[in-house]
């Protein structure tokens, strides 16, 4: 983005910013001296550093921030409130250089996207509370509008050092989060949560690296992490975590013929379950029990847990049919207590209904599930389409085979865990700007000639390849 900027413009920004500073510092020098006003200026400074370098560095800038809002660490209430700023600015941004630059095609995808946001809109004029469902409403709009320039702005004719950034950031990630939980500090905040980010993004895009990997020690260092993130996932107990991480995996070893890693990954599992069913009988009992029925009488099943909040789902929408309670609002909470922050909602006003699919009919209703469901229809057939070709040409390295593995992780677990939909989850931001990256991806898989590639020698007719069919 800087090279669009005249050398006359950065020159005088050099020059009479320090001077501006000087004089604000001499005729006010309170604001210096203040934590409010400090904090300020190192964020707009740190606004600024990641719009300047918009492409390389404002997708990564995003995620980090959302994620921050949502660990259980001290920095965490400081970017509660600053993501928002982040993600409005992000779209703003995307959406200049878009429309700048006409490099992008936009398609059935990103209609249906735009449609759902004005069903949803239909939704709040009958909601019990009206600005709590607009909000939540137009931080949806701001992901989708984001994902749909800005982070493509960052992915097209980037793909390799994008996808190089992405397995790093992963891996570091899983490695930090085995870290805080060995010296028992939950990082994510809830076993939930954690089995969340292993099961949906760590483990799925782990194992690809693993198969993609062009040195040894590269590929025995992303094993092992994979394995961390697998045994993070386990100690969750976090049954969708598990599920969406061993189905995206399963399916993409089986895509690619990779046999023999399956069936040494299930020999391996069984051989640590029999070895603690042996040692450790009492752990195995009640490890079964935590997982799979959650604490609740095993005569009940094993979705037992799962009962409460989707029969209060149902009963929700048995009331409002066609149009829904409001975007991430509730009909039978109490009144709200006074007028609500502008960034958050209290719990009587929003609930969880224990599916990322229930939420959203509870919502928007009938009606406004359409173009929502429509998406997540197109996603699948992509997946589909996407697996097919892995099996037929057995090519790891196409773009849109982890992006798929990811796709179709997130749509497993979200039909247990009530996130997709909710634009302040950094789960759901990851998924979204993921998401309209593997529309992109998928819709070139004909290609039979393909593939990322972090070899000097291939990198500049690949990248050349991506920009002709992006």
């Amino acid at each position: 983005m800087t090279d669009r900027i005249p050398r006359s413009v950065v020159f005088g920004a050099m020059v009479f910013a320090p001077m501006f500073l000087a004089y604000i510092a001499y005729s006010r020098p309170w604001y210096f001296t203040s934590q409010t006003y400090l904090g300020g200026l190192i964020l707009l400074e740190f606004v600024i550093a990641a719009v300047w370098m918009y492409r390389r560095v404002f997708f990564p800038v995003l995620i980090m921030v959302f994620l921050l809002a949502g660990v259980n660490l001290p920095v965490g209430t400081v970017w509660t409130a600053a993501r928002w700023l982040f993600l409005a600015i992000g779209a703003v941004f995307g959406l200049f250089i878009t429309m700048r630059e006409h490099r992008f095609h936009f398609g059935l995808f990103h209609l249906i996207a735009g449609f759902s946001i004005l069903t949803a809109l239909l939704s709040a004029t009958v909601s019990r509370y009206p600005s709590v469902a607009l909000l939540k409403i137009l931080s949806l709009f701001l992901l989708f509008l984001y994902a749909a320039t800005g982070a493509r702005v960052a992915v097209t004719g980037r793909e390799n050092s994008f996808f190089a950034r992405l397995l790093l950031g992963c891996e570091v990630f899983v490695a930090v989060n085995a870290i805080f939980y060995s010296v028992g500090i939950e990082m994510m905040g809830n076993p939930n949560s954690l089995g969340a980010v292993m099961g949906v993004v760590g483990a799925p895009l782990l194992l690809w690296g693993t198969l993609v990997a062009e040195q040894r020690s590269v590929r025995h260092r992303r094993g092992a992490l994979f394995a961390i993130a697998m045994c993070l996932g386990f100690v969750s107990h976090s049954r969708a975590g598990l599920a969406a991480a061993v189905v995206s995996c399963g399916l993409l070893c089986l895509a690619l013929r990779k046999y023999k890693m399956f069936i040494e990954g299930m020999v391996v599992l069984t051989i640590v379950l029999a070895a603690t069913g042996i040692f450790r009988p009492e752990f195995l009992t009640s490890t079964t029990s935590s997982v799979l029925y959650k604490g609740a009488d095993e005569q009940r099943g094993i979705l037992a847990s799962r009962q409460s909040p989707w029969h209060a789902a149902m009963d929700n929408i048995r009331e409002h049919p066609w149009f829904g309670t409001g975007l991430g609002t509730t009909a039978d909470g109490g009144d709200p207590a006074g007028e609500h922050a502008s960034f958050s909602s209290t719990a009587a006003v929003t609930a969880e209904h224990g599916s990322s699919y229930l939420s959203i009919t509870v919502g928007v209703g009938t009606i406004g599930l359409l173009p929502f469901a429509s998406l997540l229809l197109i996603l699948a057939g992509r997946i589909f389409h996407t697996v097919s070709w892995m099996c037929q040409h057995r090519l790891a390295t196409h773009p849109a085979v982890p992006l798929a593995t990811v796709m179709l992780a997130g749509i497993i677990h979200a039909a247990f865990e009530d996130w997709m939909f909710a634009a302040g989850n950094y789960l759901c931001v990851f998924f979204w700007v993921i998401a309209f990256v593997f529309i992109d991806a998928s819709s070139f898989v004909k290609v039979h000639d393909f593939a990322l590639s972090w070899r000097r020698h291939s990198g500049t007719a690949v990248s050349a390849a991506v920009r002709s069919n992006f």
